[in-house]
């Protein structure tokens, strides 16, 4: 049996909001660091073998509070990385809607259909988060294990372990700092808590 708890990144800074931001390296807020600090308190009992991190700044930092009272190195994951959103990045929603008409309507009806100009799929990135995850399973057998990452990440992990077909990804919510817990047995995981 492996547990793993499954968080995503703490609140990001304040200059980022309304902006797409998968692939940018943004910090936590104030509001963010005090989150991180929670989680690791939350995760204090637990006998992590190891931290795993998506390699943004976001996920570093809520990572490092968790594993910094333990003395635990944070190893960086870049298939846990978010999505890469390319043209799209650091831009304003509705300067995307205006300068993308068509193509910000299907991402809206269809976000995991959709490929962003210089950037990927959800197709891609669901490939690359579950070979990831597959791996650290096999390497971590018995293990309890962290991985720091972000929302899209959680829900493709959680919606594989319940059998979620893509299209249906968005209903699962991952807020800030959301911890989810999922026992793992011979590559087959059970989510025990969810967003909490």
């Amino acid at each position: 049996m492996t547990d793993i708890w499954l968080i995503r990144h703490a609140e990001p800074e304040e200059c980022i909001r309304g902006r797409c931001y998968g692939s940018l390296d943004v910090g936590l807020s104030a509001t963010g660091r005090e989150d991180a600090a929670s989680l690791a308190d939350r995760l204090a009992d637990e006998p992590l073998a190891a931290i795993y991190s998506s390699p943004r700044i976001r996920a570093i930092q809520t990572a490092g509070a968790i594993a910094a009272p333990r003395g635990l190195a944070i190893t960086l994951e870049p298939a846990f990385r978010e999505l890469d959103f390319g043209d799209f990045e650091g831009r304003a929603y509705d300067e995307i809607a205006a300068a993308f008409p068509e193509l910000y309507r299907r991402w809206m009806e269809t976000p995991t259909e959709v490929r962003f100009p210089n950037g990927e799929s959800f197709r891609q990135m669901r490939e690359r988060v579950l070979a990831a995850h597959g791996s650290l399973l096999a390497r971590h057998e018995g293990q309890n294990i962290a991985i720091v990452a972000h929302g899209g990440t959680a829900r493709i992990i959680i919606a594989e372990a319940l059998g979620i077909p893509p299209a249906n990804i968005f209903r699962i919510a991952q807020k800030h700092a959301a911890l989810n817990r999922l026992r793992c047995y011979d590559g087959c995981c059970i989510v025990e808590a969810l967003n909490a």
